[in-house]
């Protein structure tokens, strides 16, 4: 299930990302049901996976209003450096099956609902 990010007056709700479902056996759960933050503050998504892979793909995504989803960023499983791309970043933690998606300096735009996913190569 997605987690939603919900704007208030002036604080932005992130809202927890819910078990998203699963995939060949694989599944990915996001525990939070809101995450609130204000605005220019750091925002913490969290996810966990399982698998048996050793080679695999994690995802964030975006949903807008309209159904649209938006890719976020991807951390591969090989990586050991987190991946970054703007104000977005990851806490991958193989060992621990983590993969926690930072908004830096949030925004009231930030405000959705985030999907974490998971991919094993084609």
């Amino acid at each position: 299930m997605p987690a939603s990010l919900s704007p208030l007056t002036p604080t932005a709700i992130l809202s927890p990302l819910f078990p998203t479902g699963s995939s060949l056996a694989q599944t990915v759960t996001q525990p939070q049901w809101e995450v609130p933050g204000q605005e220019a503050e750091t925002v913490t998504l969290d996810c966990t996976y399982t698998t048996s892979e050793s080679d695999y793909y994690l995802f964030w995504y975006k949903q807008l209003p309209n159904g649209e989803m938006i890719f976020i960023i991807r951390q591969e499983a090989y990586k050991q450096q987190n991946a970054t791309n703007n104000r977005y970043s990851v806490n991958f933690q193989k060992a621990a099956k983590s993969f926690g998606l930072r908004i830096s300096a949030s925004q009231l735009e930030d405000a959705g609902v985030y999907f974490c996913a998971y991919s094993a190569p084609q």
